[in-house]
């Protein structure tokens, strides 16, 4: 859901990027072969037991019922196993789960579990915990309840057997129980630490958690019973947490971090063509964006929401910050999607007299000031340059507001902002990328936006399974929605990440996540 630099994420206006005015320069090598020894040796010093890793921003939920960043998954993902999963080509599969039937009406699930798996505290997996963590999810508090809200029973029917029920049919189900809704959390953790959990987190993954130092890094250790034979290969994985792309990078060429889950784009393509490292700069499922609140001036006022969502140039913002990173974009559905059409994700050419107009419409002929929080990071603070100088030539100021990316979050949930910037990682199935933002008090629902043409189209969607014929209905819905301008939609960022080439057995799967496992 949200990023970091790349702010999913959801995730704070960015993409992995840097600013255009920074002019760091990095170490030059004296030759290739100095810079392959440099690595090799240093690789070889730290006896392959250690993995670091750097992260564009500081997670700050490691718990899947109550998480909305991109970051915390890059970091769950390691913890938890999931129900399903998606593989490289980005198909869903098993994975705690190793089989399911569903009924022809729809409203029944049938599912086996894997044999055998236990938490990292010694609990069993099994369908009982499988029972508990839906029902945890479906709790009001959960961002995940709106995409479990049409589950009405969950039976356990026997050890390893369970029956979903539905009140309606929900086609995106087994997609939804691929993410944050599918990671499997220890009941006996979560008993034992209750509101505390998302700081001991334990699930049945590769890796057990040890410590997080805010700020600064978060240690997993090897998982010794991890139910995978022969997995994981490294003995441990340290998080470093670094708010700066710059820096971050830095660290990757001085053999610091290993991995680096974001660079600066005007930095991609020199690196790529650097002896000893591999770069993936590739489209993903997410989008970047900027949230007005509905409910508080000036965007009670429609007109005004209108004028400022049509007065951003996607494709100049593109073109002058993320630089191969990104693509402009005007609805939650980018060309990974399977609901994608270029029409509609077509943002529309600036018309000054159009933006005028509607000002004047709106009692604002003159323009007006409003405040936008982004967060801290270098990226952030360029595209929310940007687009101020934009919307400067229609007499509308806009403050910038740099926060922490926990505080961005934080307020983005207490709808206590005017704009916000922040975008979200995207899912496999289109639902997940549109519902819970946009329906009438959908848990991310930042805006506080509400109609009812929305609410009945998102509906129907979820309850057809032929793809075509939801991409139909989410493209009625987005034309609602762009009108309403509740959200502008800026770009859709490219998964971005780069990686010592020492490194192997590296698997990319679209959804950009950074599995450790099967790293050596």
């Amino acid at each position: 859901m949200k990023r970091p630099t790349m702010y999913s994420k959801r995730a704070g206006i960015a993409a992995a990027a840097t600013v255009l005015s920074l002019t760091t320069s990095f170490p030059v090598f004296a030759s290739t072969a100095t810079h392959t020894a440099h690595h090799a040796s240093a690789l070889r010093t730290s006896a392959l037991s250690t993995l670091s890793i750097g992260l564009s921003a500081d997670p700050p939920k490691l718990d899947p019922s109550l998480s909305s960043a991109l970051v915390d998954r890059q970091v769950m993902v390691n913890i938890y196993d999931s129900l399903f999963t998606i593989n490289a080509a980005g198909k869903l599969q098993n994975d705690l789960a190793t089989g399911v039937t569903v009924s022809k009406n729809g409203l029944t699930y049938n599912i086996t579990l894997r044999k055998g798996v236990k938490f990292q505290d010694g609990t069993p997996f099994n369908a009982a915990a499988v029972q508990f963590n839906l029902a945890r999810d479906m709790l009001k508090i959960s961002p995940r309840h709106s995409s479990l809200s049409l589950i009405s029973k969950v039976v356990v029917d026997g050890p390893y057997k369970l029956t979903i029920q539905l009140s309606k049919p929900f086609s995106p189900l087994l997609n939804v129980l691929s993410g944050r809704a599918g990671m499997m959390v220890s009941p006996t953790a979560v008993r034992k630490e209750g509101a505390n959990f998302l700081n001991h987190p334990v699930g049945t993954g590769p890796y057990e958690f040890v410590s997080h130092i805010p700020g600064s890094s978060i240690t997993l250790v090897k998982n010794p019973h991890y139910w995978m034979k022969g997995l994981p290969h490294f003995q441990k994985v340290v998080y470093k947490i670094f708010t700066d792309p710059n820096v971050e990078l830095l660290n990757l060429q001085s053999n610091e971090v290993q991995i680096i889950d974001t660079v600066p784009p005007q930095q991609i393509a020199t690196l790529a063509k650097t002896p000893g490292y591999t770069v993936i700069n590739k489209p993903s499922f997410g989008y970047q964006g900027v949230y007005l609140n509905v409910k508080a001036k000036p965007f009670t006022n429609l007109y005004v929401r209108e004028a400022v969502n049509y007065a951003i140039d996607r494709q100049a913002l593109v073109n002058a910050v993320l630089k191969g990173s990104a693509s402009p974009g005007y609805s939650p559905f980018g060309a990974s999607s399977p609901v994608y059409r270029k029409a509609e994700d077509t943002p529309p050419k600036v018309n000054p007299a159009q933006i005028r107009a509607l000002l004047k419409r709106g009692g604002e002929a003159h323009g007006f000031t409003f405040t936008l929080q982004t967060a801290n990071s270098p990226i952030s603070v360029q595209l929310a340059e940007v687009m101020q100088a934009m919307l400067q030539p229609y007499g509308i100021k806009m403050n910038i507001q740099q926060l922490d990316f926990g505080t961005l979050l934080n307020n983005s949930s207490d709808g206590n902002f005017q704009a916000l910037a922040l975008g979200w990682s995207g899912r496999l199935d289109p639902d997940q990328d549109i519902y819970s933002f946009y329906y009438t008090g959908g848990p991310l629902n930042a805006s506080g936006y509400s109609n009812p043409q929305v609410d009945a189209l998102l509906n129907k969607a979820r309850s057809v399974t032929n793809m075509t014929q939801r991409a139909n209905l989410y493209e009625q819905a987005v034309a609602i929605i762009n009108h309403d301008s509740p959200y502008i939609f800026l770009y859709h960022p490219n998964n971005v990440l780069a990686f010592n080439s020492s490194i192997h057995g590296f698997n990319y799967v679209p959804d950009g996540l950074i599995r450790v496992a099967t790293l050596s």
